[in-house]
């Protein structure tokens, strides 16, 4: 038996046995911890249905079987020295504020290393066969350290995404806003009558004045509601229009010339922001001309001449 494995192993050293061996492990301890918990269809979300990226991110959450997820982060403690609270506003702020999702989160730390282990090591020992094994087992390293970083990376470009949609998306809700308030209406009136306007639009920024609108009815304070939305977000331009509330109805002021100033702002900050991805278009542009467009341009006006030489020589 052992002459068989060696015989399948060939001329690779102990890495790749280990190698194999976390790659089982890990398909074993995968597919036993999320087989067997939606044996009933009945309770798998119809994917048909979903209308919205916020009911996508619940039906990843109400798939993934979070019990046995949370057996095993309780079980090995990583959640008694990771920055849970930290880790909980960047998941919030990233759209998924689902209680589950910082357990998801941290499994996927867990596992990330892992996983990125088990494929370096596959590609550069078995598939690639890198010599010497010791830059083999260098390159294998390396990419265990970006499984480290992978998590981390991941849910710093779902924020940056997300932040980017609200930017977008908030001037022209602000306006809308701004008209409601100055009609006369209150601020629960006027973030209804948004919402029904923007009722069409697909973003998350609709989700986060539901969510404001709700905590507005049902907490104790407005200024804890106006908090929790910029925590949820954090987004300066957002920021700045809930400090101006929360002044506003500490001191009596009207929120009307508040959110005019503040509305106008933040238009001007979003075309400063376009003039500047403008601007930076043409240095970005410059390598791929040169890489690219000049070969082809100089193969076209020198190709016949250098052909004609040819022929006379």
């Amino acid at each position: 038996m052992f002459g068989a494995i060696g015989d399948f192993l060939g001329g690779y050293s102990v890495w790749v046995l280990i190698i194999l061996v976390i790659s089982v492990a890990g398909i074993v301890v995968i597919f036993l911890l999320f087989a067997g918990e939606n044996d009933d269809l009945s309770q798998v979300p119809d994917v048909s249905r979903i209308d919205s990226i916020s009911e996508a991110q619940n039906l990843l959450f109400g798939v993934l079987p979070v019990s046995s997820v949370k057996n095993v982060i309780k079980l090995i403690g990583i959640d008694r020295v990771f920055p849970i609270e930290d880790t909980t506003a960047k998941l919030a702020q990233a759209g998924y504020r689902e209680t589950n999702a910082i357990f998801v989160y941290l499994f996927l730390v867990l596992i990330s290393p892992c996983v990125f282990f088990a494929l370096s090591g596959s590609l550069f020992f078995l598939i690639l066969g890198v010599e010497p094994q010791s830059k083999a087992l260098l390159f294998t390293g390396i990419g265990t350290l970006l499984g480290c970083f992978f998590p981390t990376l991941l849910l710093r470009n779902l924020i940056d995404k997300r932040q980017s949609l609200l930017s977008l998306s908030w001037p022209d809700a602000l306006d809308l806003l701004l008209v409601s308030v100055q009609a006369g209406m209150s601020m629960e009136l006027a973030l209804q009558r948004m919402l029904q306007d923007m009722r069409q639009r697909n973003n998350p920024l609709l989700e986060e004045l539901s969510i404001l609108l709700a905590e507005l009815s049902f907490l104790q304070t407005r200024r804890q509601a106006y908090e929790n939305l910029v925590t949820r977000t954090g987004v300066k331009s957002i920021k700045n229009v809930v400090y101006a509330l929360i002044q506003a109805e500490r001191y009596g002021t009207p929120i009307g010339k508040a959110l005019r100033v503040i509305a106008q702002e933040s238009r001007e900050e979003r075309m400063a922001i376009a003039e500047r991805k403008a601007a930076a278009l043409p240095p970005k542009l410059t390598i791929p001309m040169v890489a690219f467009f000049l070969p082809i341009l100089f193969m076209i006006i020198l190709g016949p001449a250098v052909i004609n030489v040819m022929a006379i020589w």
